[in-house]
């Protein structure tokens, strides 16, 4: 399930945001890079210990914190703490590859199972030329250049590139989320069943017939996540 939303970020956090990347000093996108990665991987990324790290962090985990759109779609139970990266000049592309399964907490004290990863996008699609997202799914594969504030949702078993940069600069935040609800699957039936209650409700309201197609999304819900 490959999920777009919009506005993620607000228009100051967003200016905010690129105003960190800014005064960030970069480094080398391998040292979060598995074996099969690094053979594909060449761009930049914050390193652990870069000052605005922090405050980065802060403000993007806000803003999902607050966001319906991702909560349905991720079910999210822990979120690794958000990466960011940079495609521009020689360090240019990240070609196809999948994310690993298990993702090593920055401070080392533990594991996060990748069942969901997401981009979002701090550059505007017109500041870069290249660095198209495509990841393959079941359907076919899907280019995406979002605009700045607006993030991409999709499973970390994907397999996915971003192709060269050719001008311009891309900077993104990266993450991967374990999901209270492991099975993709799954997931798909419960995002599908609670687009379809938003709609009834705004249609008819909080009917009975409405009221027990919630109870029914709900105890779905408890059978299949993990606390």
């Amino acid at each position: 399930m490959l999920i777009t939303i919009d506005n993620v970020l607000t228009a100051e956090e967003l200016a905010q945001g690129r105003q960190l990347l800014a005064e960030a000093q970069w480094a080398s996108g391998l040292i979060t890079a598995g074996p099969q990665a690094a053979v594909a991987k060449n761009n930049l990324q914050l390193p652990e210990g870069c000052p605005q790290l922090i405050a980065l962090r802060q403000l993007v985990l806000g803003a999902l914190n607050r966001n319906a759109m991702f909560f349905t779609a991720a079910l999210p139970l822990k979120i690794l703490p958000p990466f960011f990266n940079c495609y521009s000049g020689d360090t240019n592309h990240y070609g196809y590859h999948t994310d690993n399964a298990m993702r090593l907490l920055p401070d080392g004290s533990g594991y996060v199972r990748a069942d969901v990863s997401a981009t979002l996008f701090f550059s505007e699609p017109d500041e870069y030329e290249g660095g198209l997202l495509t990841i393959e799914d079941t359907f076919g594969a899907h280019g995406l250049k979002l605009k700045a504030g607006s993030m991409v949702v999709y499973p970390s078993s994907s397999i996915h590139q971003v192709a060269p940069v050719t001008s311009g600069q891309r900077l993104a935040c990266f993450m991967f989320i374990q999901s209270m609800v492991r099975d993709p699957g799954q997931r798909r039936t419960l995002y599908d069943m609670d687009m379809a209650l938003l709609d009834l409700r705004e249609q008819y309201g909080e009917t009975g017939p409405v009221v027990r197609l919630t109870g029914i999304y709900h105890n779905l819900l408890r059978r299949w996540a993990d606390s």
